[in-house]
């Protein structure tokens, strides 16, 4: 193959030696610290530690990286490339167990011959892997790794044979934490996807990236780090940690640097204009964001708008926003709005969405955002059932074509071929199932939802993130916060299915909140916008739903916990069958539970 990664970074190296290629920026004891890696240390670095891989490992061997945000991160992802060997990047393990399921099983299912992390976390990692019966899985901490003569190391470095077939990265899925998925990223696939983007948002070697986005998640991984080292711009990094803990540092950081390319789910805008005071606005410019990337489907057009106005004081432009499409199995971007143009928003029918077709509506109509024009890529809307393709308007399930798509899942030939190898009802091979549900209409892309997630209602198609959206909407307890919707039978051999709303609450402080009364208001007003019974309706404490590293909620794993009474709630008003089916019994006092 003419190019890889390694060879994009290797040019830099030699052309834009001195120029940083990595800040990291960190909040400590009087303020935020940086450090920095340039791409002339970047390589070198690269260099030395794939020879001290290759006498570890052989070429193809998956590498475990157990690493949070920073630069040592970084140089073990290159250093694996370098060394032709493939990089697994995964969550550290946390001291409250919710990452160890996830991490362990992506170890095993991976077959790591090596894990790579620091001095600080060598002897929780390797804890960490005895406890999940991984004892023998070899550790290395890479900063205590570094050779005695750095330039001696790195002069013995010969690159990788590589093709274009060649395996880089296995990109684990961020569903089930019990089943993980890895999706065979290869080189091939790598370097198409890195073009595209380049090409898709105009970044160069100008341009400058700013991102908090966890690096085992593709969006943090291909898009804002990758992404950039391919084009030799500049990325600064700050710790998803330390964005939630002051969420105003993302644009603290957009402000120092003047970046001008930032990208972030839904949720983190959303976070941005609820919580920046205006006496910290008042000290923000954000005047030189020119692409502000949007990456949650489907992206919220409210979330667009607040946004935009909130931060027009600021500096910011609105056209700077630009919704975008992507997954892991595409290695990352599908689609994008282009950089000479902002977000492209339509109100469609609901009562035509409902019956799965794209028609103009008024102005009480559901208002949907493009996820930009077709691309490079091949992308068909198909008719699920039939695979039938569907007119310009059709709703159906996304499928894409093209040298972008990864070579499939890790070790799983029937879920590879079911997801990676879909024919058209007229024979067209090689597409993807995206499993997300869409049209394109006016040669612009809309996606309206998650065929798995798709709620039939009483014969209605509802989208359960609609339905969230309105929950969130009707009481300022809600503000903020998550909801989750889903549906379960509603009696034994039924067909038909029950509505099941989750709603994070947050009482106003000093007021005791009449839950009971709240719950009656609520599900009133949702049967009358949605024109069904709403008959179940569950109020948590802040945190309970469950989303993905980029934000989307879980959904299945929600409709397990309702269904196993798994859920810390606040508050339930249930439907009676459901609550008899789905409810165990009180124990007695005096058989095992408190009196």
């Amino acid at each position: 193959m003419s190019e890889t990664i390694v060879d994009r970074i290797s040019s830099h190296a030699r052309e834009l030696s001195a120029k940083d290629a990595v800040v990291f920026a960190q909040t400590r004891v009087g303020g935020l610290a940086t450090d920095s890696l340039s791409y002339a240390e970047l390589d070198l670095q690269a260099r030395a530690l794939a020879g001290l891989l290759r006498s570890r490992c052989a070429e193809g061997d998956r590498v475990l990286l157990l690493y949070p945000t920073g630069l040592d991160f970084v140089k073990a992802l290159i250093g694996c490339q370098y060394a032709g060997m493939v990089a697994v990047p995964a969550p550290v393990p946390e001291s409250s167990g919710r990452q160890d399921t996830r991490t362990g099983g992506i170890a095993r299912d991976a077959g790591a011959t090596l894990v790579l992390t620091d001095a600080r976390r060598l002897p929780e990692i390797t804890e960490f892997l005895r406890g999940e019966g991984l004892a023998e899985l070899p550790v290395a901490a890479t900063d205590e790794w570094e050779p005695a003569d750095l330039e001696a190391a790195a002069a013995g470095w010969t690159p990788p044979v590589l093709t274009p077939e060649s395996v880089s990265i296995l990109q684990y899925t961020s569903g089930s934490t019990s089943d993980p998925k890895g999706v065979v990223v290869t080189h091939g696939s790598l370097m198409h996807n890195l073009g595209l983007i380049q090409r898709s948002v105009g970044s160069d070697q100008d341009t400058r990236i700013c991102t908090w986005l966890p690096h085992y998640h593709d969006m943090g991984l291909i898009g804002t780090l990758l992404a950039p080292l391919h084009t030799g711009s500049l990325i600064v990094l700050l710790s998803p940690t330390d964005f939630l803990r002051r969420p105003r540092l993302w644009l603290e950081l957009i402000q120092e640097y003047r970046i001008d390319f930032t990208t972030a789910p839904n949720f983190a805008y959303d976070l941005l204009s609820r919580t920046v005071t205006d006496e910290q606005l008042a000290r923000l410019d954000l005047s030189t964001l020119r692409v502000a990337l949007n990456g949650s489907e489907p992206v919220n057009a409210g979330t667009l708008l607040r946004f935009a106005e909130r931060f027009a004081a600021a500096g910011f432009r609105a056209e700077a926003l630009k919704p975008c499409y992507g997954m892991a199995e595409t290695t990352l971007f599908i689609t994008g709005t282009p950089p000479d143009r902002g977000p492209v928003m339509a109100r469609f029918d609901a009562a035509a969405l409902e019956a799965h077709t794209l028609t103009p509506g008024d102005e009480s109509a559901p208002l949907l955002v493009s996820s930009g024009p077709e691309s490079e890529l091949d992308v068909l809307v198909v008719a699920p059932d039939t695979h039938e393709v569907l007119p310009d308007g059709g709703v159906g399930e996304i499928w894409v074509r093209g040298a972008s798509l990864a070579a499939g899942y890790w070790q799983r030939p029937e879920e590879t071929a079911h997801s990676f190898r879909a024919v058209t009802a007229t024979g067209e091979a090689g597409f993807l199932r995206t499993g997300d549900l869409g049209a394109v209409y006016q040669g612009e892309l809309f996606v309206t939802g998650r065929l798995k997630d798709m709620l039939i209602i009483r014969g209605r198609n509802l989208y359960p993130h609609d339905i969230e959206r309105m929950v969130a909407d009707l009481h300022e307890s809600f503000q903020g916060l998550q909801g989750s919707v889903c549906a379960v039978q509603s009696a034994p051999g039924s067909a038909h299915e029950e509505l099941v709303v989750m709603q994070e609450l947050r009482p106003r402080r000093g007021e005791p909140a009449d839950l009971p009364e709240l719950s009656r208001q609520v599900r009133a007003e949702l049967a009358e916008r949605l024109g069904v019974r709403v008959s179940n309706l569950v109020f948590l404490r802040p945190g309970q739903v469950k989303r993905t590293t980029s934000g989307k909620v879980r959904r299945s794993v929600m409709r397990e916990l309702f269904l196993a009474g798994g859920l810390k709630t606040l508050h339930e008003d249930l439907d009676a069958e459901i609550s008899r089916r789905y409810r165990p019994e009180p124990v007695a006092a005096g058989q095992g539970a408190p009196a």
